[in-house]
């Protein structure tokens, strides 16, 4: 950085969460604003004398001297502390040069094939904090619309894993289960995770939070437990319990993937390939050496023809094998909501039910939990094959499933308050008497959301009924809740326009 071309300015502390992206402020009457020809969405380079390595960040432009005054340069609350300075401090700021891997995303944006450095210099340079949001958007739309080779989405797994910490629990078997999503309340691995490691076979589950859903297997299990545990913690765990359910961004498993979902969350993007490096990447990085993924198939799932769910296996099985994982692929039932609640508190209620063999226990959940769980848990040389399901049974029934729930959530960290549903609800009912022929599961997950899930842990959906089920006109489907008025009103809304239930008479 040339410093005839630099201005000193005191740093100033601005009190806004950007969210994973670095964000300067300078006001319009600023004399670098004026001299160095900055525009809004400018990337700028922050240095200090004698303080290492710029920070890099995302230019906005004020007008109010009560944020940042002319003399003053402002940083988010993200930006601040990558500095790690005290306020008031001298800070020059200037151009920064774009970062070298763009090039890379023009061509991906142009239709061509990247190649392993590519993928490493992309990701490299976005956990640096060389890309905005914009050119990280950019990218994932390039990756969507022009589509990812087989040995493209290894190369990018590859990177993402690099990008961050990896994990050695050092144990030739390391057991993991992710669903890929689409389905509402299809909380398994919260059932799965007890059952096996109450077997004795480790299985430390790291989950991301949600991306287009109502929750996240964190999300959920944040109801009852911490979830943001350092690294050397959930080893500890791990090692004791056989097992945790945690949230692996904290543990800077492949960060550059938690960066990319932050854009990819208000897109709603999830891409296939995309989604694949993203899954494999995180359990690569925590450790996983035996892996089964559940896709579920059905009209209104991320998947709906069987065609393309076989499609997915092989890329999964492609990077799985190249990357050193055994991997098992299941195709399960995605045509409804698996279990009765949608949304944090509601799917943890779910959960608990079924681990105490509560009569009130979503059946479909337990079922679903139980197969998997058994498929795992023939991961190990002891158990036979096709007896998995049974052994998963003996454990979740005799309450050793349940004693190791308690163990998991009591060593990562018991949740002090006590969450309840939404306090607003309004019932939808049947407008005709007939049978449940049907249930989107993107509607339910819209009403939902709608409503304030996953932020809002209380906010959901209740169902009451399932496909070929019986009821009558004014009879409740499910129940709405929600912990804010304006929520609530919109969740209500979009009932009205579409339930998200067929009922044929």
């Amino acid at each position: 950085m040339d410093q005839n071309t630099t201005h000193s300015l005191q740093l100033r502390r601005v009190a806004i969460d950007t969210y994973r992206e670095n964000v300067a402020y300078l006001n319009r009457n600023c004399r670098v604003y004026r001299s160095e020809g900055f525009q809004a969405l400018n990337k700028v380079e922050i240095r200090v004398e004698g303080n290492g390595a710029p920070v890099l960040a995302v230019l906005n432009v004020v007008d109010d001297d009560a944020i940042t005054a002319p003399g003053e340069l402002g940083l988010s609350e993200q930006a601040f502390e990558q500095l790690a300075l005290p306020e008031g401090s001298a800070a020059c700021v200037a151009h920064a040069q774009p970062p070298a891997s763009l090039h890379a995303v023009h061509r991906k944006i142009a239709g061509e094939r990247l190649g392993r450095d590519d993928y490493t210099g992309i990701t490299r340079d976005i956990v640096e904090n060389r890309y905005s949001k914009i050119e990280m958007a950019a990218f994932l739309v390039a990756c969507a619309e022009t589509g990812l080779e087989r040995e493209e989405v290894l190369h990018l797994t590859q990177a993402m894993v690099d990008s961050g910490e990896r994990l050695n629990w050092g144990e030739p078997l390391v057991a993991d289960k992710h669903c890929i999503g689409g389905i509402p309340g299809n909380r398994t691995s919260m059932l799965v995770v007890p059952i096996v490691a109450a077997h004795g076979m480790p299985i430390p589950k790291t989950s991301s939070r949600a991306i287009t859903s109502p929750a996240g297997t964190a999300d959920t299990m944040e109801v009852l437990a911490e979830v943001e545990l350092p690294p050397d913690r959930l080893k500890e765990i791990v090692h004791i319990q056989r097992g945790c359910l945690a949230w692996g961004g904290t543990a800077r498993l492949a960060p550059v993937d938690d960066i990319l979902i932050s854009v990819e969350r208000p897109l709603s993007m999830d891409s296939p390939g995309q989604m694949v490096a993203s899954i494999l990447s995180k359990k690569l990085a925590a450790g996983a050496t035996h892996l089964l993924i559940d896709i579920p198939v059905g009209p209104t799932a991320k998947v709906r023809r069987q065609q393309d769910a076989l499609q997915l296996r092989k890329l999964f099985e492609f990077v799985g094998d190249r990357s050193g994982l055994h991997l098992e692929v299941v195709l399960t039932d995605g045509h409804q909501p698996i279990g009765n609640g949608i949304g944090p508190v509601l799917e943890a209620r779910d959960v608990m039910r079924v681990l105490r063999r509560d009569p009130q226990a979503p059946a479909d959940l337990r079922e679903k939990a139980l197969q998997l769980a058994g498929r795992i848990l023939e991961f190990d040389p002891d158990v036979r094959g096709g007896q998995g399901y049974a052994l998963a049974r003996d454990i979740l029934d005799s309450g050793r499933a349940l004693e190791k729930m308690q163990a998991i959530v009591a060593a990562q960290g018991p949740r002090r308050e006590r969450l309840e549903p939404g306090r607003l609800c309004r019932k939808v009912v049947s407008p005709r008497t007939g049978t449940v022929s049907a249930i989107d599961n993107l509607r339910m997950a819209r009403i939902a959301r709608l409503a304030g899930a996953p932020m809002d842990k209380g906010a959901g959906v209740d169902l009451y009924h399932k496909v070929g089920d019986s009821v009558k006109r004014g009879e409740p489907l499910y129940a709405i809740h929600a912990e804010f008025e304006a929520d609530f009103r919109f969740a209500c809304a979009a009932a009205e326009r579409d339930s998200g239930f067929s009922v044929e008479g």
